[in-house]
């Protein structure tokens, strides 16, 4: 006898939270039974699943429908997996997709990757009975998982498009969460139901926007990606408000973010992979072995104090591209050397950011005072002259697309 889907889905979802709580991703025992019992397969009844390769155009999709018995079983897997899972195109309408192969457009809505999902919520420190906020929600998983765990009328969501946001109020309604989604623009917060307690931002931003540290409660946190044009490093922002008022801010480099939102465009090295295969490069000694990737405090502050480098994570070694001064350094072919091209020194600029980093402690976080005295947010590793330090960029308006 065939199994009904809801046993199903409930089997899926104890094998994912299995799986993160053995990887050490999942530790919230408040948030472990969220995941047990949100049934992401109501907020995610379909997925796109790229065809075609890396760079190729227009891109050939297939749209997988979770209602459709040819379907099923590699829906359902998807959806439970790791993986981020594409739900929009262009921001199309979403009560009629069709199913099956599908060309062109670029993913306007997406869910988060589950395991940042995951470290985002604990990082939160969600509890019953806060007041949530979550920017940019997409399809309304991770203010599902938030609902669930800060009780009914809590949670609310800002969302950019109004189709997307029709599609998550109705599958959160058939939750039955009492999570609330509105239509608008996530930079500004959502006023209307302020102050609250925890605030999540599901989107990059270059710097913080005003109104959300505005609405802001006393002990409350904020937390969100802040983007450079690079996608290679980015840096989690962790706001708090002391009890008193004070508000305190935090940045440490991280392995993964969020997207920026839609219009802000990241650099690529895709476009000189071909060529810097053929043409790693004139070489010459160096220093500075590769560093770790793992050495987040070190990459994030190169985003800022190098600006403009994007890193080809498929290469053999490691692979720093300028793709808007047409240069690029290869690592090798041994620790001692490196191949340079253009008139960009990119490895040189590597190695002065490494030597200050150094001169600096090696910092793993850095402080933000997210209003200094011109007006701005300013970002420093420590007091006194060894420290490193650079200003954020202003916050990167996108014109809101009309249908």
């Amino acid at each position: 006898m065939a199994l009904d889907l809801h046993t199903v889905t409930s089997g899926q979802r104890a094998g994912m939270v299995d799986r993160l709580t053995a990887d050490g991703v999942l530790a919230d025992a408040l948030l472990r039974n969220a995941l047990l019992h949100v049934r992401r397969e109501v907020l995610l009844p379909h997925a796109y699943v790229r065809v075609s390769g890396p760079g190729t155009e227009p891109i050939d999709w297939r749209l997988l429908d979770g209602s459709h018995p040819d379907d099923r079983q590699e829906w359902l897997e998807l959806i439970h997996s790791d993986e981020s899972i594409l739900l929009q195109r262009d921001g199309e309408p979403l009560d009629a997709l069709p199913r099956g192969p599908v060309t062109g457009g670029h993913m306007t809505s997406m869910s988060t990757y589950t395991p940042a999902t995951v470290e985002a919520l604990q990082a939160m420190e969600l509890g019953p009975g806060q007041r949530y906020l979550e920017l940019g929600p997409g399809p309304g998983l991770s203010l599902a998982l938030a609902a669930a765990v800060t009780g009914p009328g809590l949670a609310t969501g800002v969302e950019r498009d109004g189709h997307m946001t029709a599609f998550a109020q109705l599958n959160l309604d058939r939750l039955s969460l009492g999570a609330v989604v509105v239509e608008g623009d996530a930079l500004e917060g959502h006023k209307a139901r302020a102050p609250y307690d925890r605030i999540h931002s599901g989107i990059g931003v270059t710097s913080v926007p005003e109104p959300w540290v505005e609405q802001l409660a006393a002990g409350g946190r904020l937390l969100t990606t802040l983007v450079t044009r690079t996608p290679s490093w980015p840096g989690q922002l962790l706001v708090s408000r002391t009890p008193a008022g004070t508000v305190q801010a935090v940045l440490r480099g991280r392995p993964r973010g969020y997207r920026p939102m839609l219009g802000y465009r990241w650099l690529s090295a895709l476009d000189h992979r071909a060529r810097i295969k053929a043409n790693p490069g004139r070489p010459r000694p160096t220093r500075l072995t590769p560093p770790p990737d793992d050495a987040f405090g070190f990459w994030l502050a190169a985003a800022y104090l190098a600006p403009g480098l994007v890193r080809d994570f498929q290469a053999e070694t490691m692979t720093l591209v300028a793709p808007e001064d047409d240069s690029w350094a290869v690592a090798g072919p041994d620790n001692g050397t490196v191949r340079v091209h253009g008139p960009r020194d990119v490895w040189g600029e590597l190695e002065d950011v490494h030597a200050r980093w150094k001169h600096a402690g090696q910092p793993e976080q850095y402080r933000v005072d997210l209003r200094d005295s011109s007006g701005g947010q300013h970002v420093t590793s420590s007091a006194g002259p060894k420290a490193l330090a650079w200003a954020l960029p202003p916050l990167a308006v996108v014109p809101r697309q009309v249908p």
